[in-house]
């Protein structure tokens, strides 16, 4: 009997690539399952149930997004159609109440058909209920239900929830206009959505903060014909740079594919890593909290600089490490009540004065603010003296070795015990080793070595930090080695078998 592919149902969302393991077919059973889960959580009957769909630039998203909706509403669930837009807006609908038809419909949960920075043959989804995003067990529940009526298909009824179109960028927009004042009228930036959904919305909010906006790309097309939407890739980020030395711009903002990731580059043209700009807005918020005598809570992961950590303890703050993804920081934030979090890849997370979801436009806003306030009070003032004024450290950018992911595992594992036999392998003495997510391993001289799985790619992620580049280049290199060697063992066998 024929199988439902619920291969690509995975951590933080649904993801594959179009046509393998994301299709029509799966995205309408995906539908299905998905409100088949809500029911069983919320006890409540598909009739009263109403979900907000949006989807990104992506040339299958129409496509997919028709066949979640027929999934959906085939068992007499509701849906807002938001249409084209970034998944913020699909996030901000779970906060807004809707007006439609004499009526105030609150949505339970939104679905949002995106595949972020993954290049353009991938797509999935996003899932959320009560303004949670659906992690690893919850995921995996509505793959279960899916597989279920996928197997039932043949006898299953027909029962058609309603469908209504509604444009929420324009709510979106008032509603940040009123969270902030016309604030950035000295300001000058460049903004790069990269051919994605963050041109639909950005500009024309930054314009109305009063910034004089230089646009790149803000035409949406599946087929990112400039560069692929992903900031944290420093190849992306050469148009955005030579712009700002160009135009003379204060700064820069760059988008993801789905635009709840920011990159910002500064009037140098330097790419400010995810952890320095957490660590800029934390200095920030905090300096609120510590008027009021509070100890704020800010979560971030376990790639990030040690540097982020014991500054925020020291200026007030209380640091929680955890792990990478988005859908772990938002859960880990809600569970400590944090009221900031953040990761290196550009996700940053505002309860302070918002709702708590990533939002990069929102991010872009509280950037445009520090910089306002700065600028007030020295007109002189720099976007990169903000980073002049962190601690010095060396820290890499992010390694992204590609490796299998059947591999994965068990090459992380004899890593793992490559090291226990072995604990001056890098050269300095280990302090302590946090198995949060991967692999942090904490030397004595105050540095870490860190690799992790990617949740997303077939890759594995690492970063290095020391007091200088040398000490931080060379534990580079040393995993670069031990990896080389786990996998072409790996390879080896493989083709053996």
């Amino acid at each position: 009997m024929a199988k439902l592919d619920t291969s690509a149902f995975g951590k933080n969302d649904i993801r594959g690539v179009f046509g393998k393991n994301v299709t029509e077919e799966i995205f309408n059973f995906a539908g299905k399952g998905y409100v088949k889960y809500v029911c069983a959580k919320t006890a409540k009957e598909p009739k009263d149930l109403w979900f907000s769909v949006t989807y990104d630039a992506r040339l299958h998203s129409v496509e997919l997004k028709k066949a979640l909706i027929k999934g959906v509403t085939s068992l007499g669930a509701n849906v807002i159609e938001l249409g084209l837009a970034p998944t913020p807006l699909g996030y901000f609908s779970e906060v807004k109440k809707f007006e439609i038809d004499d009526k105030i419909i609150e949505v339970s949960g939104a679905l949002i058909v995106t595949a972020s920075h993954n290049p353009k043959e991938y797509n999935g989804l996003k899932m959320t209920l009560n303004r949670h995003s659906l992690g690893a067990k919850e995921i995996k529940e509505v793959a279960e239900f899916a597989e279920k009526e996928f197997e039932n298909s043949r006898r299953s009824y027909y029962m058609p929830g309603e469908v209504v179109q509604y444009n929420i960028i324009s709510d979106y927009i008032d509603t940040q206009l009123k969270n902030f004042p016309r604030m950035g009228a000295s300001i000058k930036i460049v903004v790069d959505s990269a051919n994605a959904t963050g041109g639909l919305v950005a500009p024309e909010l930054y314009r109305e903060l009063g910034c004089e906006v230089v646009e790149l790309y803000s035409e949406p097309d599946g087929n990112f014909p400039n560069h692929h939407p992903n900031p944290s890739d420093e190849k992306t980020l050469n148009d955005i740079k030579a712009k700002i030395l160009e135009t003379k711009a204060d700064f820069g903002i760059a988008f993801d594919g789905d635009s709840d990731r920011i990159g910002i580059i500064d009037n140098k043209g330097y790419s400010i890593p995810g952890d320095q700009l957490l660590l800029i807005f934390a200095l920030d918020v905090l300096k609120d909290f510590s008027i009021r005598g509070e100890r704020p809570k800010i979560v971030s992961e376990v790639k990030c600089s040690q540097v982020l950590f014991d500054t925020i303890n020291q200026k007030g703050g209380e640091a929680i490490m955890w792990k990478t993804g988005h859908g772990y920081i938002k859960s880990k934030m809600k569970e400590e009540k944090a009221i900031l979090a953040g990761e290196m890849s550009g996700h940053i997370f505002f309860k302070d004065r918002y709702y708590g979801f990533d939002d990069a436009i929102y991010a872009g806003c509280r950037f445009i603010e520090i910089v306002a306030k700065a600028k007030n009070v020295d007109s002189n003032f720099k976007v990169s003296n903000l980073i002049e004024a962190l601690p010095k450290t060396y820290t890499t950018r992010e390694l992204r070795y590609p490796c299998k992911d059947e591999f994965k595992a068990v090459i992380l594992k004899d890593l793992s015990e490559i090291i226990d036999r072995n604990p001056n392998l890098f050269g300095s003495s280990i302090r302590s080793i946090i198995t949060l997510d991967g692999l942090r391993i904490i030397f004595d001289n105050g540095g870490f070595a860190m690799i992790r799985q990617s949740n997303t790619e077939p890759v594995f992620t690492a970063r290095f930090e020391a007091t200088n580049k040398d000490i931080a280049e060379k534990y580079k290199e040393i995993m670069v080695e031990q990896l080389d060697i786990l996998t072409q063992k790996y390879e080896a066998e493989s083709k053996i078998f």
